[in-house]
């Protein structure tokens, strides 16, 4: 596994967050588990400076765990905001922690779904 996956977590939350910008003053600190052949690389992504370390982030509010061939995918191709959701609704991608905190999250970009459909139905 190269040491590139910093770069690339943090190529696929600055997407995220440019595409719902109500996510960005969110203080939230995110442990991210890549799963690879054989050994997990652990991340811990401090919002909203979007800093990006190998760490446990044994204070992280949220986990994301994925495998990393699927994440290296998934930012090559530039995910976008539906893409993330249907991995995490297909079980490739799974988020736990503070239930409140993924609430938050799912109504924050679920409202920003909404809103930019009726934008495209008033077209």
């Amino acid at each position: 596994m190269s040491s590139d996956a910093p770069q690339l977590i943090q190529q696929a939350v600055t997407g995220v967050v440019e595409e719902v910008p109500a996510l960005k003053p969110l203080k939230l600190v995110v442990g991210i588990d890549l799963h690879g052949r054989g050994d997990m690389q652990q991340f811990r992504l401090e919002m909203p400076d979007m800093a990006v370390t190998k760490d446990i982030a044994a204070d992280a509010r949220v986990r994301i765990e994925m495998r990393r061939d699927f994440f290296n995918l998934m930012v090559e191709h530039g995910a976008k905001v539906a893409d993330w959701e249907q991995a995490f609704n297909e079980g490739r991608a799974k988020a736990t922690g503070v239930q409140q905190y993924l609430q938050l999250i799912a109504r924050v970009v679920e409202k920003h779904q909404e809103r930019a459909r009726l934008r495209r139905a008033h077209h």
